[in-house]
């Protein structure tokens, strides 16, 4: 069995990204900067009214999981597609970007998920996402080997959506734990802790989750505060490790009473902000995976953040390892 530096666990969605307008966003009823779930005929209306799009396989966790195959850790995925056009396109997508990807896939409906992505001039970008066959990953998808042989297992937030997911998850993180691996989570999103508050302090307070991802609006939802330093605080009494990213004001990481802030990078031009929070993690987790210094760590994440925004969407058209090696990050 193949030992994996990084699984992954996500919603399998292939993205659709286009540019608009604000004034698009309005008079759709879209929120703008949240992920909107929808359902089938909310997904081919906005389909229909979109301006021309890039398809590619996507999902918070997808998304890093490309990232950390671009670094150079070897990773594994997890996430259902059911055997049509898009799944086929995702599978095809994500594997020839190196990631061990053998959930079998849903024979019939529903189809494979969807997220309809749209770009505003400021770079912000809202989803519109149709889960589909995501809702089906179940606690039979979880590839015990797989997990077993990984050093780190890492989820989306999202995943709590669909119910089932929810034991699939707890069934890994209790394989992850037994072999005396780590346990990754993202928030996702404000929206996603507003609606998953309890459960997720649950997962973290529990020791079920090591390691927090969360930018700094989701940071605040969970701890329903407004006063960020109050949130991280206590974020630090609630995991071993957490890194929270603030936008163009970089991240912080904690971890016990130790506090690294990390710069956020240069950039020529901000496109698109679509997985910029899904390649941080990609980064960090790649250094941390390799047992770099935490610091390192956050600036891996920043450098992959940084590339992704400046680039129509969450796949890296650079390599990332080399980009590391030019900024003195990684040795050759």
């Amino acid at each position: 069995m193949a030992t994996y530096d990084i699984l992954c666990i996500g919603n399998a969605i292939v993205d659709i990204i286009a540019r608009a307008e604000d004034d698009f966003l309005k008079d759709n009823g879209i929120i703008k900067g949240a992920m909107n779930l929808i359902d089938a005929d909310r997904a081919e209306l906005l389909y229909e009214r979109m301006g021309s799009a890039i398809e590619t396989s996507g999902g918070s966790a997808g998304n890093t999981a490309a990232g950390i195959a671009n670094f150079g850790s070897s990773t594994a995925y997890f996430g259902k597609v059911a055997d049509d056009h898009l799944g086929k396109i995702f599978r095809h997508d994500i594997r020839a970007q190196g990631v061990a990807f053998d959930t079998k896939p849903l024979a019939e409906t529903p189809p494979t998920a969807r997220s309809m992505i749209l770009v505003t001039p400021d770079g912000e970008r809202s989803m519109n996402t149709y889960l589909g066959a995501c809702v089906e990953l179940s606690p039979e998808d979880v590839e015990d080997d797989k997990v077993g042989n990984s050093g780190i297992v890492y989820f989306e937030g999202y995943l709590w959506d669909p119910p089932r997911a929810k034991n699939a998850i707890r069934k890994s993180a209790e394989i992850a734990h037994a072999n005396g691996k780590k346990v990754a989570m993202s928030l996702s999103d404000p929206f996603c802790v507003d609606r998953y508050r309890e459960e997720f302090l649950e997962l973290m307070q529990s020791g079920t989750v090591d390691i927090i991802f969360a930018n700094d609006d989701e940071l605040k939802s969970l701890y329903q505060t407004a006063d960020f330093d109050t949130a991280l605080q206590a974020l630090r009494g609630d995991c071993d490790l957490a890194a929270v990213t603030k936008g163009a004001d970089g991240s912080v990481i904690i971890s016990g009473d130790d506090t690294y802030d990390i710069q956020a990078i240069e950039i020529n031009e901000l496109v698109d902000t679509t997985g910029a929070g899904d390649l941080y993690a990609a980064g960090f987790l790649h250094g941390y995976a390799q047992g770099l210094d935490l610091d390192i760590c956050g600036k891996l994440g920043s450098l992959a953040a940084g590339i992704i925004i400046q680039q129509i969407g969450p796949r890296p058209q650079v390599s990332l390892k080399q980009a590391a090696i030019d900024a003195g990050l990684l040795s050759a």
